[in-house]
């Protein structure tokens, strides 16, 4: 079994976040999932300017519809990251296998995902600003999973 964390993707839309996040990925050993449709192509130039040499399609998984994902999942851990929780990821006990969702940058999840997700996380923020960059948002909730479950980038 693949203890790495995961990352997964629904549906992203804004290139230079997704080659960021791949980067981050990429950097601290995580594997990344990506729910098409996509919103733009990987051959953007947009895209390759900011993921440069990083992009490694092994540590790519996509999968062609929502529906796809979550029957690879049936017995794994995801957590959605979203903006409408009010648990903080701080108080949060990770697991090596966790898989990490995190929504549309226009729109996060549709509302029946919302649903069916057991484990609802959100980036607690002052004043009651909306919303960190995905990115930024994914590499902040993988540092805490990789510190919480000790994962050593050697295994």
């Amino acid at each position: 079994m693949n203890l790495r964390p995961k990352i997964a993707l629904y549906e992203p839309d804004i290139p230079q976040n997704a080659a960021a996040i791949i980067r981050t990925c990429a950097c601290l050993g995580a594997d990344l999932e990506i729910i098409e449709p996509c919103g733009f192509l990987f051959d953007d130039k947009r895209f390759k300017r900011v993921v440069m040499d990083y992009m490694d399609e092994k540590m790519i998984k996509f999968y062609k519809s929502s529906d796809e994902f979550f029957k690879s999942k049936k017995n794994e851990r995801i957590i959605l990251m979203t903006t409408k929780s009010s648990n903080p990821y701080t108080d949060f006990e990770f697991e090596k296998n966790d898989t990490l969702l995190f929504g549309r940058e226009s729109a996060g999840v549709p509302e029946d995902i919302h649903k069916m997700i057991k484990y609802k996380l959100n980036i607690p923020m002052v004043n009651n600003k909306r919303s960190l960059n995905i990115a930024t948002s994914v590499a902040i909730v993988l540092s805490e999973n990789l510190r919480q479950t000790k994962f050593n980038n050697n295994e």
